[in-house]
């Protein structure tokens, strides 16, 4: 685990999640409306009804561009979150309130990428097959045990399964 990181911890759903994304999604609307280009998209296990997560709301924003958005990271800064280059060639990443204690992600994506895609499919398809929902749920729960302080192994571990569903997702489009 990086210094400072909470450990990985799976709670049952919570009910006012789509609202605490709502909130999120409404004061990110306003500060990021210069550089957004499209939706701010409710995404991850937070998104899913009933299904249990980390208790972190997932937040991806439609922007044009990386290089065109880069004046969002301190607008997003001045909201509370805490920018990191965490895969920057595919998107801004920052959470909130800090690293240590996690209540959001947010994800400025170009519209239409593949990361875009992607990630939607993914949400779209779990929100469509409960089984699949479940099937997750179940690995997402041994894998936070295995790799309680390891947020990056945890997250790659689930890279086979989420890559096997967006598969699935395209299929059936």
């Amino acid at each position: 685990m990086t210094s400072g990181e909470q450990p990985v911890e799976i709670v049952q759903y919570d009910p006012s999640w789509p609202m605490k994304f709502e909130d999120e999604r409404q004061v990110l609307a306003r500060t990021l409306a210069p550089w957004l280009a499209g939706p701010i998209e409710h995404i991850g296990s937070t998104a899913i009804s009933g299904l249990a997560a980390k208790p972190v709301v997932d937040i991806m924003g439609a922007v044009s561009t990386l290089e065109g958005s880069r004046g969002a990271i301190e607008a997003a800064t001045d909201l509370g979150y805490c920018y990191f280059p965490y895969q920057p060639e595919f998107e801004h990443w920052f959470c909130k309130p800090s690293p240590m204690f996690r209540t959001h992600h947010l994800h400025l994506v170009p519209v239409g990428s593949p990361k875009w895609l992607q990630t939607i499919a993914f949400r779209d398809y779990l929100r469509a097959h409960s089984a699949i929902a479940a099937e997750y749920e179940a690995l997402k729960r041994r894998l936070a045990q295995e790799f309680r302080y390891d947020r990056e192994a945890y997250t790659q571990a689930k890279r086979p399964f989420i890559d096997r569903i967006i598969k699935l997702a395209r299929e059936s489009q």
